[in-house]
């Protein structure tokens, strides 16, 4: 499990404050935070939320034992990172809620749908603190429905999630 530590209890804190902010929650934007506490906004497109759901869906056929989050908040080192989709098993799901709310332990699975105008640097940087916060394979897809899938080193095919595609 991954610890909780004293910068993680600061972001945790930090998210909490954002999260009861009613006019926030009504914004159209994935709401995130840096490792200043900086509240940051990034924009969807409706194609962006059917790809969601497209994962959710085929992540309900392909596992079994465990749950689909979307927009799932995880304590990062560097801020709180909702992944676009995550799955956690139910053990995870325990462990997860004993790190606090939002949790410091990632998820299995973090998904990120992010468009092919985004850079490589930000990908690498979210797959690097999804990965250090426990979570077993990060996947990005573009909008396109191309998934990618990454553990220390990209695969070919999802270890967890055998048998999902990379085509969507």
């Amino acid at each position: 499990m991954a610890p909780t530590t004293a910068p993680a209890k600061k972001h945790q804190k930090r998210w909490r404050e954002i999260a009861s902010d009613r006019l926030l929650g009504e914004l159209p934007y994935k709401v995130e935070t840096n490792h200043r506490g900086q509240i940051v906004l990034s924009p969807h497109r409706f194609s962006h939320s059917q790809l969601q759901r497209a994962i959710q869906k085929k992540l309900d056929e392909v596992l079994s034992g465990g749950e689909v989050f979307p927009e799932c908040p995880i304590t990062t080192e560097r801020g709180v990172r909702p992944a676009d989709v995550a799955w956690a098993s139910a053990d995870r799901v325990a462990e997860m809620e004993e790190t606090g709310d939002p949790p410091t332990l990632a998820p299995e699975i973090c998904i990120e749908v992010m468009p092919e105008s985004n850079d490589w640097e930000e990908r690498e940087e979210k797959r690097a603190l999804y990965l250090k916060a426990g979570a077993e394979e990060v996947w990005v897809a573009d909008e396109e429905g191309n998934v990618r899938f990454f553990a220390d080193e990209e695969l070919e095919e999802s270890l967890v999630a055998e048998g999902f595609p990379s085509e969507l």
